[in-house]
């Protein structure tokens, strides 16, 4: 909230915290028409421009519309500011600053019992009211006495007029602070001014049909005569009241006509002289109301030559994209292949402004300030300043220090990730699954064998069984800090070095449940399944690997059929590493002792891919050996061992966090979701090589 005896710069400050600015305005709703499933629109006249009183601020507001910028056509339309899906009533197709006043048209797109409770009410003659949400950008201070002219209007000061700021949202409330303005929701099309286009198509046979009642007399449909005001008290006794509030109404609704009449021809305009080749000029002028001589000037510089350049600032404001932020902390990092990352003209602008160099400070003051924060050192506030850059309504800040912490760290993270070894991922199968719940797979056996098929051309029935196997995937987590103390030391170190810890972690935290269910396997890779010798003839060399092989050939489906499987990756321990790369690759073996003659060539070169890890002799795991080894299928044909990622993930994730009311930095959490199972015995072979 807004301290009313703050200075008024402090005060300023404390604004940057309010992402919502509410202008309020009268709604109301007509009942649907027809017999089907009409969709409901909507008009507004969402703020007439005039003064607010909004709580928490210690003077009134007025909204700039000359430096609101509206976005696309697509905004919000929500109940009460609520960012809850349930309370999502619809979206703008239209939205137009227009003499000073913002108007707004849509869709009613929301079904959930709250957003039905608003059209029921509306349609029991519940007058709701609009309010927009507002970022405020750049806020000026208007002092007493002093007068200033803002959407046509002129004010007095004390007040404070938001000169910059961008639309969020609109919502839907149930009492507002500005009712000059109005709101309609109907069924059908509508127009900007609020007239349903059905309605009109309808006011003709429903005037026909009372003049037949009354003997030919026309019944105006838009006008109220004595003869049809509710609130006469004599029939055909003219209320003057009412006629003077009918006729004050018409002339609105005509005013408001006329505007939107002439708005849409210079829209028309606009889009003629942009012929669909400068749509962002042509969204600019249409939103910001640029007459014909400023777009045709707009569109003229536009179509001039240009060399292609990305400057440090965004439009030489001095304010830093995210883009270039991220890039800056990148490199200032030392992130490896950063190049694969950003463009390189990002690059280089990052590199140019922020020379490799760029502190934890300086990329916190930097969202602050683009965020409006106008505190110059961290050292002072570091409160004020962190909440600045990461605002609560993050999507209405044009940056956020959330997301670019967010994905510079991910970013760190993988680097961390990839220097782990990785031996797993080429044994093994991956499925993708889409919740934390145990998942079967199922392979189908039985006679599929194709039979002779008689003189008399009929096919016989196959039996179908099927084998099935499980895996789940399960959540695995660490919580880590920038805390305040890095801040102040102004350590990028805590950016990138701890990223990369994480991302390590979450690498060495896969490899230990993996490792863990490959080697304890002794029900798995054991003589009854055919697929496991031992004895010192195991030792690995040219005889054992043919052993090996054979053995592997020598597997069966569950139908007693030869698998059809050729073997493909030697596995073995670090200490065999060497043994298997000579097996692999040497293309002559020779036999120094004279009794014994061997031919030259070596029958396994290159005939499998040879792997080992440090995990296999691990004393730390359940069914480690030294000499132990095994040949094992290509996954993609047959997996002894599946890894489950939860959605396709396959890395550990990095978010921004809250932090504790106690903690005073930045919080953020790294997880990674997987499971682990052995699928497969017929996959592969193990030799004890003892």
């Amino acid at each position: 909230m807004i301290n009313a005896s703050a200075s008024h710069s402090d005060r300023h400050n404390q604004m940057r915290e309010i992402a919502i600015v509410e202008a309020e305005a009268t709604l109301a709703i007509n009942a649907a028409k027809g017999e089907g499933k009409d969709t409901r629109t909507f008009s507004m006249v969402a703020y007439t421009g005039g003064l607010m009183q909004i709580s928490g601020y210690a003077y009134p507001l007025v909204v700039d519309l000359d430096g609101l910028d509206v976005g696309n056509s697509a905004r919000p339309i929500f109940l009460s500011h609520s960012k809850d899906v349930d309370d999502l009533l619809g979206q703008t197709t239209k939205v137009q600053k227009i003499k000073g006043q913002l108007l707004a048209e849509g869709d009613v797109l929301g079904d959930s019992p709250r957003i039905q409770r608003v059209v029921a009410l509306a349609d029991k003659g519940f007058a709701w009211q609009a309010s927009i949400g507002a970022s405020p950008r750049k806020i000026e201070y208007v002092g007493e006495g002093k007068v200033v002219k803002v959407n046509g209007q002129e004010f007095e000061g004390p007040i404070d007029v938001i000169r910059k700021s961008v639309l969020g949202e609109i919502s839907f409330v149930p009492l507002g602070a500005d009712d000059k303005t109005s709101a309609l929701i109907a069924t059908g099309d509508m127009t900007m001014d609020g007239t349903d286009k059905k309605d009109k198509k309808n006011d003709q046979v429903n005037a026909d049909a009372q003049g037949d009642q009354q003997q030919g007399q026309t019944v105006n449909a838009n006008a109220a005569t004595p003869d049809v005001n509710a609130s006469a008290a004599t029939p055909g006794v003219q209320d003057d009241a009412a006629t003077d509030v009918n006729a004050a109404a018409n002339d609105a609704v005509a005013q408001l006509r006329a505007a939107v009449a002439g708005d849409m021809a210079r829209i028309g305009q606009v889009q003629k002289i942009c012929a669909g080749q400068h749509p962002e000029i042509e969204a600019k002028a249409i939103s910001e109301g640029w007459d014909v001589q400023k777009t045709e000037l707009e569109v003229l510089r536009a179509s001039r030559p240009n060399v292609p350049n990305i400057n440090a600032n965004n439009s030489g404001s001095g304010v830093d994209t995210p883009l270039l932020l991220e890039a800056a902390a990148c490199l200032s990092g030392g992130l490896q292949n950063v190049q694969d990352a950003y463009p390189e003209q990002v690059l280089e602008a990052a590199d140019r402004r922020y020379k490799r160099s760029m502190g934890l400070q300086e990329l916190i003051l930097a969202a602050a300030h683009e965020n409006g924060w106008r505190g110059t050192s961290l050292q002072r506030d570091i409160a004020g300043g962190l909440r600045a850059a990461m605002p609560i309504q993050a999507g209405f800040s044009s940056l956020s220090l959330s997301g670019i912490l967010g994905n510079v760290a991910n970013k760190f993270l993988l680097e961390g990730f990839t220097t782990v070894e990785d031996v797993w991922r080429q044994i093994c199968s991956t499925r993708n699954v889409k919740d934390f719940k145990q998942c079967t797979s199922y392979r189908l056996t039985g006679a599929f064998e194709y039979d002779e098929v008689g003189p008399d051309g009929e096919l016989k029935h196959g039996t179908v069984d099927e084998e099935s196997y499980t895996n789940q995937a399960k959540t695995y987590g660490k919580m880590f800090a920038i805390t305040r103390q890095d801040i102040i030391n102004d350590d990028m170190g805590a950016l990138s070095a701890t990223p990369r810890r994480i991302g390590r972690g979450g690498a060495l935290k896969l490899n230990d449940v993996f490792w863990t269910a490959f080697l304890n396997n002794s029900t798995f890779f054991k003589s009854g399944n055919n697929n496991y010798e031992s004895g010192a003839s195991t030792a690995l060399s040219i005889d054992s690997l043919t052993a090996a092989e054979l053995l592997f050939r020598n597997q069966v489906d569950a139908d007693s059929k030869p698998l059809g499987v050729q073997p493909a990756i030697l596995l073995t321990p670090t200490a065999l590493a060497t043994t298997a790369w000579q097996l692999m690759n040497s293309l002559e073996l020779r036999n120094t002792t004279a009794s014994k003659k061997y031919v030259t060539r070596n029958p396994y070169a290159g005939r499998f891919t040879a792997l080992s890890s440090a995990y296999m002799h691990n004393t730390g795991y359940t069914g480690y050996s030294t000499t132990a080894w095994y040949l094992l299928a290509d996954p993609k044909d047959l997996s002894v061992i599946e890894v489950a990622f939860l959605n396709g993930v396959q890395q550990p994730t990095v978010e921004q966090a809250d932090a504790d009311f106690n903690v005073l930095g930045i919080q953020m959490r790294g997880y990674f979701d997987f499971g682990v199972a052995k699928q497969d015995y017929r996959g592969g072979v193990k030799e004890a090589g003892a």
